[in-house]
């Protein structure tokens, strides 16, 4: 079966000061081994690798440009 690819962009919510962590929840809870979630934030998201490490994920994190990080989330186990 094909891993399922989710891909969300947080940018423009947080340049509206609007909070994205319930978002980004309710995006990954469905992921499935070997599921990706792609990420697109304006700074790199330190404290969410912790809380989805816990949650069985890797992650890789690629600065695109200024204000513009992409991370690779993989669901492991």
């Amino acid at each position: 079966m094909e891993p399922k690819i989710i891909e969300l962009d947080v940018r423009e919510d947080l340049k509206n000061k609007i909070e994205p962590f319930q978002k980004i929840m309710e995006a990954v809870k469905e992921c499935k081994k070997d599921d990706i979630f792609i990420l697109h934030a304006p700074f790199k998201p330190t404290p969410l690798f912790t809380v989805l490490k816990a949650k069985g994920f890797s992650h890789d994190a690629v600065e695109i440009e200024k204000k513009h990080w992409k991370v690779t989330f993989t669901k492991i186990n």
